[in-house]
């Protein structure tokens, strides 16, 4: 089961969901709250809901030793599921470029971005969340403002597309949700094999403040950094990561 980052659809998952289909996997992507072609509530943009959203959809299939995978804020969304809900229907995780611990500087993570910092993302995304798209995906999201960068205009197009999907309200409180949730209590409750994966060259969840930090706190946990890698792997390190999470699955 695939959770996308903010403010993406299921459709940011499409290439790993082909190529694990293609191996015989039943891959299933589900549009967060407010997210895609969900609907757009204006109350329960938080992680709490998030995660109570996505039990109800793992109940409704009736899943059982699923594995989920959970891309930046969907990684939040992953580890607050299994915080609140157990893994008595999961068999093993994925955090990929996850926002957990918790993205914001506090006095347990003082190499945490300051509140400063989102308090921008809320004023640009209230000015212009269209051109505010636009320039995330232009720039840091896939790495495309590094020198020598090769520049996919598909790639951002897409981007921009699936945030205006989103609903204005629920975009906006995502922003609170994913930066200022402290997730060190739900990592703590992992009890399942869990893969790991972030880019050293992350510019959207930085890698110091996160991905070594869950692996110190969730239990059979294996860490894989991948060098120069990008927040969207999945796109930047399309080939490396789809082999990574098919080994991963078969182990």
């Amino acid at each position: 089961m695939f959770s996308h980052g903010w403010p993406l659809s299921s459709d940011a998952w499409e290439s790993q969901m082909f190529f694990l289909a293609s191996h015989g996997y039943r891959c299933i992507a589900h549009d967060r709250r407010g997210h895609g072609r969900s609907s757009q509530p204006w109350n329960g943009n938080d992680m709490d809901n998030y995660a109570d959203d996505l039990a109800e959809l793992v109940n409704a299939l009736d899943l059982k030793g699923a594995t989920m995978i959970g891309h930046s804020t969907g990684g939040g969304e992953v580890t607050s599921y299994i915080g609140r809900h157990g893994t008595k229907r999961v068999a093993k995780a994925v955090l990929m470029g996850a926002v957990p611990p918790i993205m914001l500087k506090t006095a347990a993570y003082p190499e945490g971005l300051p509140l400063e910092v989102f308090d921008g993302f809320r004023a640009a995304y209230l000015a212009d969340r269209s051109q505010f798209f636009l320039d995330v995906a232009s720039g840091p999201f896939f790495g495309f403002n590094r020198p020598g960068a090769k520049v996919s205009q598909g790639l951002i197009s897409s981007w921009w597309r699936q945030g205006m999907q989103c609903g204005h309200k629920n975009g906006y409180d995502c922003i609170k949700a994913f930066s200022e949730t402290d997730f060190t209590e739900d990592l703590k409750k992992f009890d399942v094999p869990t893969l790991i994966i972030h880019g050293d060259d992350d510019q959207i969840v930085p890698i110091k403040n996160s991905a070594p930090l869950s692996a110190k706190l969730v239990k059979n946990s294996t860490l894989k950094i991948y060098p120069g890698g990008t927040h969207s792997l999945g796109d930047t390190s399309k080939d490396q990561l789809n082999a990574d999470l098919l080994a991963f699955l078969k182990a």
